[in-house]
């Protein structure tokens, strides 16, 4: 058995619905008035096996890594702002910085590959496997043993979490370039044409589009020609091997190991949706336990969203990623835990039911 097969995810359980939904449908309200938020307490309650699930012991975790193929001019800034960002985060001036502080939700960003080296300090993990994947455009991003290891990465801190008691997680990421890796990701697994896939990321001209699009099918006339089969009928492993970045593959690892241990996660936007996609090839039933944020704003987001069936919390024209749309979604989540478990009957408040 492989390292990476998490044979150990169950499909979420529905023993649970009849409850919920009861619980649900009891509470001092019109049937189905708390729209959404009905929807959300019940994932909530059958992913912790639970009828008053509990979300107030949230945890950020960034990941961050830097990718070879900015060398192919993919990106309109300079690898270098990859570190200053990481750095950014651990002042606190990042965008997820500020609405961590802004929801007391505690943020810790990981090096799984940026090309750098930090100081030691408490909001930083070191987890590096490499100073960056090589450029996937000339050689495979990386080898099976570095695929493995930005994997556990995820894994471990998921991992530390869980020993805090965390109950429910939620995932960022940094990379210069890393729009590129998403778009490859999803135009392999989903079977799409790159150019459906790709997006203007960080702010990308039309001439950028042109070149990111380029640069991916020329990659993908590389690998089926090494491999003298499709791309699309590759393994997952190998795919990640060949296209992923570091900090991809570790979250793609988080969500395998949140998942296994039955601690809901929240999915960011396009980068962190690709993440799902990569783990969706290793283990399907990791999508049971994700809850997704937000609609990003870049294009291929709503494809990948319609592909998991998934119903977004927030549409807010959001594509800074590093977690932001999650963090921002988080007191959603929260107001749906806490109506399921807080709220009053119809019995308890006394309160008489209508007849329609």
């Amino acid at each position: 058995m492989k390292a990476f097969d998490f044979p150990d995810i169950r499909p979420l359980s529905r023993a649970y619905e009849s409850a919920l939904m009861g619980r649900i449908n009891n509470k001092t309200k019109p049937l189905g008035s708390l729209g959404m938020l009905e929807e959300l307490a019940l994932t909530l309650g059958l992913i912790q096996g639970s009828e008053t699930p509990q979300v107030d012991k949230p945890k950020m975790l960034v990941f961050a890594g830097d990718h070879g193929v900015v060398a192919q001019g993919v990106s309109p800034f300079p690898q270098e702002v990859t570190c200053q960002m990481v750095m950014n985060f651990l002042a606190g001036g990042a965008a997820v910085s500020v609405f961590c502080q802004q929801h007391a939700v505690p943020l810790q960003v990981v090096d799984v590959g940026v090309n750098g080296e930090f100081e030691s300090m408490p909001l930083l993990t070191n987890r590096k496997v490499n100073m960056g994947t090589k450029d996937f455009s000339v050689a495979p991003a990386m080898t099976e043993s570095e695929f493995l290891l930005a994997l556990n990465a995820g894994v471990k801190e998921v991992d530390v979490a869980h020993s805090e008691g965390k109950n429910i997680l939620l995932f960022g990421e940094m990379g210069i370039g890393n729009t590129t890796v998403g778009a490859a990701l999803m135009s392999a697994i989903l079977s799409k044409p790159v150019r459906e896939c790709v997006g203007a990321g960080a702010g990308v001209t039309h001439e950028g589009i042109e070149k990111k699009i380029s640069v991916i099918e020329n990659t993908f006339a590389r690998i089926e020609a090494h491999y003298d089969t499709p791309i699309a009928q590759l393994d997952a492993d190998v795919l990640a091997q060949e296209l992923a970045g570091f900090e991809v593959v570790a979250i793609a690892g988080a969500m395998l190991r949140s998942a296994e241990l039955g601690i809901a996660y929240v999915v960011d936007g396009f980068i962190c949706t690709s993440a799902l996609l990569l783990a969706s090839k290793l283990n399907k039933s990791v999508v049971d336990y994700g809850i997704f944020a937000h609609q990003s704003h870049e294009k291929a987001h709503l494809d990948m969203l319609a592909h998991f069936k998934a119903k977004p919390i927030l549409s807010l024209s959001m594509r800074l990623g590093e977690g932001s749309g999650a963090i921002v979604a988080l007191p959603i989540i929260q107001s749906a835990a806490l109506f399921l478990t807080n709220m009053a009957s119809f019995e308890s408040a006394g309160v008489s039911e209508g007849n329609g």
